[in-house]
């Protein structure tokens, strides 16, 4: 059977609820078209796959199963900052979108990949981790814990963080009738001064802290080139197609 076609759009720089409205739209046509062709095969009809990619302005948003404990700034302090706070439904705790920050948004009907969320999951890790290592950063996983993490000493480093496991990208989906809703948050040429305003995904371990690809290598990436490297590392690990597309005249850019 051929392989799914992916459409990819890259955001650029979005407001947060103008991305949201946007992936659920495309999420709900998913959803439609599923509905459309109940009964038939999957993979046998039309299904517009989509890969979004965009950085926010500064933005904590708290997933389903988090605390509000975890947010460490009052609603005066946030608008003080200019950073806008969202409740949203994807699972985790709270994290922290901003600039130099690559988030991924995959809008897939999973009918058509494989039915099986755990595996998604580990995809999205291994996309990130194959990226990391095109720039010789050993990326890993984390027993009981979702995402990425860099577990290696790095000399760059003070030594008291380099001792650390330093979470590079966080994961939050959210699936209905099998088709995904939000993604991934890979830190690359990220402020994380930020962070230090939460509980980064409700993690509270002094021998956890998170960290950046360009903190890591002690210089900032290009991004348009780490996204080549997560696109052609996507297509290969959830074995599609990817077209390239231009947004849509109606989006609202920040």
């Amino acid at each position: 059977m051929q392989q799914p076609l992916v459409f990819f759009e890259d955001l650029g720089q979005m407001d947060y609820q103008a991305a949201w409205d946007y992936q659920t739209a495309r999420h709900q046509a998913l959803v439609a078209q599923k509905m459309a062709h109940r009964g038939d095969v999957p993979g046998s009809y039309p299904q517009e796959h989509a890969l979004f990619l965009v950085e926010h302005p500064p933005v904590y948003t708290l997933g389903k199963s988090g605390s509000m404990d975890n947010l460490l700034l009052d609603e005066n302090q946030l608008k003080a900052r200019g950073i806008q706070f969202f409740p949203i439904n994807r699972g985790g705790d709270i994290t922290y979108h901003g600039p130099g920050q690559i988030v991924g948004y995959p809008i897939l009907d999973l009918d058509c990949f494989f039915n099986d969320v755990h595996r998604y999951v580990r995809n999205i890790e291994e996309v990130i981790i194959r990226t990391l290592a095109e720039y010789g950063v050993k990326g890993e996983r984390a027993a009981g814990y979702t995402g990425v993490w860099i577990n290696s000493p790095n000399p760059l480093l003070p030594a008291v963080l380099s001792a650390k496991a330093r979470k590079i990208c966080a994961i939050g989906v959210h699936l209905s009738r099998w088709v995904s809703l939000h993604g991934w948050a890979f830190n690359v040429n990220t402020e994380l001064s930020y962070f230090d305003n939460i509980v980064p995904c409700g993690i509270a371990d002094e021998n956890r802290t998170v960290s950046s690809l360009a903190l890591e290598l002690g210089h900032e990436l290009s991004l348009e080139a780490v996204k080549q490297h997560i696109l052609r590392h996507f297509s290969e690990v959830f074995e599609c197609r990817i077209e390239h597309v231009t947004p849509a005249s109606t989006i609202s850019f920040v």
